[in-house]
């Protein structure tokens, strides 16, 4: 991402914005430390990102992951599963 010192992006100003829009942000700095970011306003926040399938295939789940534990259980609360 583009990072930008405050009196280059007051004399380009067009242009970023123009780069935003198209889907390339950038942050604004003032003496070297950030600012703001500037994204469009149809990209979806960090935390409406949906990453379903990001740890595809990095483990798998045992056949018997629904009775795991039920002995445990059984003898803990007299529960049984």
């Amino acid at each position: 991402m583009q990072t930008v010192n405050i009196h280059n992006a007051k004399t380009n100003l067009s242009r970023l914005v123009d780069q935003a829009a198209k889907g390339e942000p950038f942050i604004i700095a003032k003496a070297g430390k950030p600012l703001v970011k500037v994204v469009p306003i149809d990209q979806p926040a960090s935390a409406q990102i949906r990453r379903v399938g990001f740890m595809a295939g990095r483990f798998s789940v045992p056949d018997d992951f629904d009775r795991m534990g039920s002995e445990q259980i059984e003898q803990l609360f007299g529960i049984k599963t």
